[in-house]
Order: C-alpha cells, then sequence, then structure tokens
C-alpha cells in the first residue's frame, strides 16, 4: 500500500493542529514536555501556570535548586526526579532561544528522550528527524495496519520507512489526535474516522459474523 497517498485524508484532517499542551512559547514547551512524561497533558496544563509566573524563563529556572520547584509540581508524576532534570537542563541552556534544534542535542537533557524531543521539534518547526509515537500512536498504527509492535522505537523506524520525512511531523501529531478524539481505546469511533476505508481493524469488524 502506498501510505503517502492511504494517509492523506487524516493528514487533511489535522493539519495544523498544535499539541494539546497548551504553552506559549518555546520555553514552556520544553518545560512541559519533561514534565508530562508518564502524567496527563490535562494535569499539565492546569499546574504550570503557577510555575511560569515564578519561573518566566531558563534564567530565573536555572537560579531555583530543585526543591524550589516542589511547591509548583508536586502533584506530577515523578515531580522530584522532573524537578532535578528541569533545574540541571535551564542551567545548561540558560538563555530561552538557545533550545537545541536536533535530536542527537535535545536528547542528551534529562527526561528527554526521542519521542519527548519529536515533539519539541515539531513543535518549534525543525526539520523532522523522526515521528512521534506516545500511546495513541503504539494503539492506532497496529489498528490500521501502517505499523506492528509496543516498542516504540521500533514502531517509530517502520513509520518512516512508510511515509516521506516531509510528512515526519504531522503524521506523529495526526495519529496522535485520532487516538485521542476518534480511535479511543474501548468503543472506537470508526464511523467517524476518514482512514475506516484502509484501516484493518475496522474492515476485519465488518466481516465478522
Amino acid at each position: 500500500m502506498d501510505w503517502n497517498k492511504a494517509l492523506k485524508p487524516l493528514l487533511r484532517k489535522y493539519a495544523g493542529r498544535k499539541h494539546p499542551l497548551e504553552f506559549k512559547n518555546h520555553y514552556q514547551l520544553l518545560v512541559m514536555v519533561i514534565l508530562s512524561a508518564r502524567d496527563s497533558d490535562r494535569n499539565i496544563n492546569s499546574r504550570a501556570p503557577k510555575l511560569f509566573r515564578k519561573f518566566p524563563s531558563f534564567k530565573q529556572l536555572a537560579r531555583a535548586s530543585p526543591e524550589d520547584l516542589y511547591p509548583f509540581i508536586s502533584g506530577i508524576t515523578n515531580f522530584r526526579n522532573k524537578a532535578r532534570w528541569l533545574t540541571d537542563t535551564a542551567r545548561a541552556i540558560q538563555v530561552d532561544g538557545s533550545i537545541p534544534r536536533t535530536q542527537e542535542e535535545l536528547t542528551q537533557y534529562p527526561g528527554i528522550g526521542r519521542k519527548s524531543a519529536n515533539v519539541i521539534m515539531s513543535q518549534m518547526d525543525s526539520p523532522a528527524e523522526g515521528v512521534i509515537v506516545d500511546l495513541h500512536t503504539l494503539r492506532v498504527a497496529p489498528r490500521l495496519g501502517i505499523a506492528r509492535g509496543a516498542n516504540a522505537e521500533k514502531m517509530e523506524k517502520q513509520l518512516m520507512g512508510k511515509v516521506l520525512p516531509k510528512n515526519w511531523h504531522i503524521l506523529g501529531m495526526s495519529l496522535t489526535w485520532l487516538g485521542r478524539e476518534v480511535c479511543r481505546p474501548k468503543n472506537p469511533n470508526c464511523p467517524e474516522c476518514v482512514m475506516r476505508g484502509i484501516c484493518e481493524f475496522y474492515n476485519s469488524r465488518r466481516r465478522m459474523p
């Protein structure tokens, strides 16, 4: 199957859709991505504004100790480690405009793996070096039939091999939004899915007696 052609309805539907983290600048983006690991975007969106009022840039954050962050992020999963990651990263970057824009550079910072780096790069409009693979993509991609397995990095390689690099950023975000809005873990809303025509999951259910 030509997945570049097959995915056009999905990519059109979610073209330009921003990541659900409600950041206002690239500093906030990086901080919120680190905080969101193993937590919900909704929780981060609700707690981050108070943190940013106290620490509005890397300059202020770099002067803080991890303990200074606790009152603002204690309701976030793994907050003690994340506080240390954030202060260490702030001291390394120092200036908001100095955030790296490559996988190699971003993944040198604590708390940033390939998925997080792909999110940051996509929202900064940096050249794509991979595809965002989150829990939604791990569910949606096998249902569609474009990739298999439960390992994020292996799935990312499969997706990168199926789709042109110019579409890697939008593909990652599109699969995420499809999983959030339509292709839910239970009771997916298949009649509303723009991909139902080629979706293996949907068509296998239709063939069931």
